[in-house]
């Protein structure tokens, strides 16, 4: 969704928000604006549609200064993306600035209210009408803080805010209720907050992160958190370990480039320390379920949206193989609203990259209330899921930037793998020297990926081949039917090329129709259990002039001899070879949307975290 960066200490605030906000210019890029408190203590407010370097322009033509302030950069929900729809907004004296994600459901009838009481609002926003509402409470409580809970207290739906005023010119005030991510960075001798770690990372790696219904403080000497109902709070901070540079492109064109190539390491990160090539024992500290509550699991959800859809997808198929447990994959969306059978002997499993997806949070909280164990399987330390669950798995993917997922979804099907082990292992569904055996098929991965992302140059020139196509067709068969469906939505969310993922059982129930003059189909078929299966829907997609890229095994000269294009990748343990294959799909959605001239980091109408529904 948006992102927000705010800054209180003894340097110049514009710049540091500037920083911040490109950062986070993934998460939001319709519009962009920022807010200084001057030294002459006035509040002044730049904004502009578009992306950042608009707002920079703007800058340049009227600079601000001053040493606290607040960024936001916008994915539209309520307004147009437009000058006046951007944030940060103002109430009617121009005397306070706030900045907001989230969606609050209310706001109409406090906006008619506020109106008819005299106010005027500039933006089809639901974000100004916070401004108008603070503004309307500070007549009857002085203290900003206490305006900014009164305010709050009122709206119904979810929000994650900041705010300057100039009633109180030391302080910004964050809250949080449902919206994302709020953290504020710890300084010495100024403090910082934001929606992202990445934000701050280059200022600092000490973060208090805020939960739901907190409000803080934040002066240049530190932060101050309590509740709604003014509870005092203490909180100790997070040390962030992941390296600044991390988070910069490091010589690749793109952060969607740079990801894919940082799949060796991110993979290794996620297995390391959890693994016992020697005992076969793997350990999740972090899970937090005791055996009695795994002895009486007797089916496993996943839930998730999007990329971790296909990925719990896997771990679907994994569960049932490695514990034999009955499971399902469930979309999160719709999940949350089914009403669906639940209980103590369900283990749900809730996956997302951000940890702050509202669809699986929502899905989370209703199998809650059924009494399900929760485990999470998220990128984020200190997210809104892994505080919700009973254990949490962390993927150590390390920042991930570009909109459409790489390293996140591999680290995802590592995870929900170690996860079908410990619980197989649990529950004496597998032996140990089974284990041992799928943990050396796991530490062979990273090598393999290595070896398959050598394709690059090959896949590349097969994407000058292939970017003016209209449509494309995906199809596999079981584990790398879900590696179709994510094949079809890399190629789709950065290229703007439409394409569908389908189980090649299902082509002749209707995708069959489509295939006529040269349309691509990217078959994956290596030689596993469905390859004899998968031979015959290259046979179909031939015999109605399809065009044929084929995923397979290293020396398959039979479907060599039946493909217009191949792409060979080295063989692995069925389980884990959704890894490899998953590789040249992504480099050749990558490939194409740079020939279409498309931006590859920041696909339109996308945000890199859905935290509204």
């Amino acid at each position: 969704m948006c992102g927000i960066v705010g800054y209180v200490g003894d340097k110049s605030a514009v710049g540091i928000i500037l920083e911040g906000l490109k950062r986070l210019e993934y998460r939001g890029y319709d519009s962009a604006g920022i807010a200084v408190l001057a030294p002459s203590g006035t509040l002044e407010v730049r904004r502009a549609a578009g992306r950042i370097k608009m707002l920079e322009g703007i800058l340049r033509d009227r600079p601000l200064s001053g040493a606290i302030g607040i960024g936001h950069t916008r994915w539209a929900t309520h307004g147009r993306p437009s000058d006046d729809n951007a944030h940060p907004h103002t109430d009617c004296s121009g005397t306070l600035v706030v900045v907001h994600n989230g969606i609050l459901e209310n706001y109409l009838e406090i906006k008619e209210r506020l109106q008819a009481q005299g106010h005027t609002f500039k933006s089809e926003t639901d974000t100004e009408v916070i401004a108008h509402l603070i503004e309307h409470h500070l007549k009857t409580t002085p203290r900003l803080e206490r305006a900014v809970k009164a305010a709050l207290a009122e709206f119904k739906g979810s929000y994650a805010v900041g705010v300057v005023s100039k009633a109180a010119p030391d302080r910004l005030i964050a809250a949080k209720h449902g919206a994302g991510s709020v953290v504020v960075g710890l300084g010495k001798g100024e403090m910082f907050i934001a929606s992202d770690i990445p934000a701050i990372l280059s200022h600092t790696r000490d973060v208090v992160i805020l939960e739901d219904g907190e409000v803080a403080v934040v002066t240049a000497e530190g932060v101050v958190l309590s509740t709604l109902d003014d509870q005092p709070v203490q909180r100790d901070p997070v040390r962030i370990m992941w390296d600044p540079i991390m988070a910069e492109k490091g010589g690749y064109r793109h952060f969607m480039l740079k990801e894919i190539y940082e799949q060796p390491r991110a993979i290794t990160d996620t297995f390391r320390g959890r693994i016992s090539p020697e005992t076969g024992a793997i350990v999740l500290p972090d899970l937090n379920i005791d055996p009695a509550t795994v002895r009486a699991i007797q089916r496993v959800v996943f839930v998730a949206c999007g990329t971790a859809y296909h990925a719990s997808m896997l771990g679907r198929t994994m569960v049932e193989r490695l514990a034999g447990l009955p499971a399902e994959a469930d979309l999160a969306s719709e999940y949350r609203y089914r009403d669906a059978i639940a209980g103590p002997e369900t283990l749900v499993v809730a996956v997302s990259q951000s940890g702050e997806t509202a669809d699986t949070i929502g899905a989370v909280k209703a199998a809650r209330l059924k009494g399900c164990p929760i485990i999470t399987i998220t990128n984020a330390v200190g997210s809104a899921l892994a505080r919700e669950a009973t254990g949490t798995i962390y993927m150590h993917a390390g920042p991930e930037i570009g909109v459409a997922s790489t390293k996140a979804f591999s680290t995802m099907i590592v995870a929900v793998y170690l996860l079908g082990l410990w619980l197989g292992r649990q529950r004496d569904a597998i032996t140990a020297e089974d284990v041992r055996k799928r943990i050396r098929d796991l530490v062979e991965i990273p090598r393999l990926v290595e070896q398959t992302l050598e394709l690059d140059t090959k896949i590349a020139a097969l994407a000058r081949h292939l970017s003016h196509a209209t449509d494309f067709l995906y199809l596999g068969r079981g584990v790398q039917y879900p590696i179709a469906l994510e094949g079809a939505l890399k190629l789709k969310e950065i290229s703007y090329i439409h394409a569908e993922g389908y189980a090649g059982g299902e082509m002749k129930h209707g995708p069959i129709a489509l295939i006529a003059d040269g349309l691509p189909v990217v078959a994956i078929a290596p030689r596993d259990a469905s390859y004899e299966r998968m031979l015959g829907n290259i046979e179909e997609v031939r015999a109605r002039d399809g065009q044929v890229i084929a995923i397979v095994h290293q020396g398959d000269k039979l479907i060599a001899s039946k493909a217009q294009h191949v792409i060979e990748v080295p063989p692995a343990a069925e389980l884990l070879a959704p890894l490899i294959t998953v590789i040249p799909l992504q480099l050749l959605a990558y490939h194409v949307s740079v020939r279409r001239g498309c931006d590859v980091d920041q696909p339109r109408n996308l945000a890199k975290s859905v935290t509204v529904e």
